[in-house]
């Protein structure tokens, strides 16, 4: 592929490779540096005069240094006279920052969109915003896929005729209603209400999930508390089964741990928006590749052709 470079941050070079592997291109080498002071420097080390440049970024922990390192790319690649450039983000933490829920707080999710694009993005890849919202956020063009088709794939190797996709709130029931015609399965959705980032309490389970094979879906799953209190509701339904599925699996302070050890909990779901540490496997963890939706939508876009028909169209099955 002509007059294209793709760059890879620090936050997961390994997604960035399988993308380029994908492509059939290089993955350019960029170099991250460290001031006497602290402050952070970015050399892009390919040209990248009039070409197409990708950078691929997901925003995880440390989450601010990723996100200055992404901002010091965009503004290399600029001052590099870069045709345009598109910020590959699988995984935009700040877009759970989306909406002013008490006084004197930031909307963090649209002043970062602004920090992106005053660095010099001129697009955006993204995969799973929290809401949709956070689409409105960014001034330039955002394509958003999903990795609903990578996750039903991966769900069709079981019987689903008595299935039914769990949302953990209402929220997110959209979401959880197109996944569950992906696989031709009912769906139902949790009452939720959220007391602090790690504290919630779901009163009921709104939807059938007695006797039924069921599939939580979430688009992350971090600290874990929102499912396991979502467990305890469907446990006083008796499920036959009970798989999780997620898109970003952050799993931290030890969340992973903590949902492998429920007994009832047959399979662990995610993809590889994010890294997941190797010590934080387990048996029950199945992580799926969307590198080659990413490089899909990067060829697209690198072609002029639509994205939109790559996650508009309803998978095969």
């Amino acid at each position: 592929m002509r007059d294209i470079a793709v760059f890879s941050g620090s936050a997961h070079p390994d997604l960035a490779e399988e993308v380029c592997a994908q492509l059939g291109v290089p993955l350019s080498p960029t170099r991250v540096s460290r001031f006497a002071n602290d402050c952070l420097e970015v050399q892009l080390m390919a040209n990248c005069r009039e070409r197409d440049v990708f950078l691929v970024q997901p925003l995880v922990k440390p989450v601010q240094e990723h996100l200055v390192e992404l901002l010091l790319m965009c503004d290399a690649a600029r001052g590099a006279s870069a045709g345009r450039i598109t910020v590959v983000m699988p995984h935009y933490s700040y877009a759970r920052s989306d909406k002013k829920d008490a006084p004197r707080i930031s909307l963090g999710g649209r002043l970062v969109a602004d920090l992106l694009v005053a660095a010099g993005a001129s697009r955006v890849l993204a995969m799973t915003l929290h809401s949709p919202q956070v689409h409105g956020f960014f001034s330039v063009p955002v394509d958003h896929l999903h990795a609903l088709r990578e996750l039903a794939a991966h769900f069709r190797q079981y019987d689903l005729s008595r299935a039914t996709v769990v949302s953990p709130d209402l929220g997110n029931a959209k979401e959880a209603a197109a996944f569950a015609r992906m696989l031709g399965a009912q769906v139902a959705a949790g009452a939720k209400q959220r007391y602090a980032d790690d504290r919630v309490s779901i009163s009921s389970v709104i939807g059938d999930v007695a006797g039924r094979d069921v599939i939580v879906l979430d688009d992350e799953i971090a600290k874990g508390s929102t499912v396991l209190e979502l467990l305890d509701r469907l446990r006083e339904s008796g499920p036959r089964t009970i798989r999780l599925a997620c898109t970003h699996g952050l799993f931290a302070a030890g969340a992973l741990g903590r949902l492998s050890e429920q007994p009832d909990v047959l399979e662990i779901v995610c993809t590889n928006t994010v890294p997941v540490p190797a010590d934080d496997h387990t048996d029950k963890l199945r992580i799926l590749s969307i590198a080659p939706a990413l490089a899909e939508a990067v060829r697209r876009i690198h072609n002029g052709e639509s994205v939109s028909a790559l996650f508009d169209a309803r998978p095969a099955g």
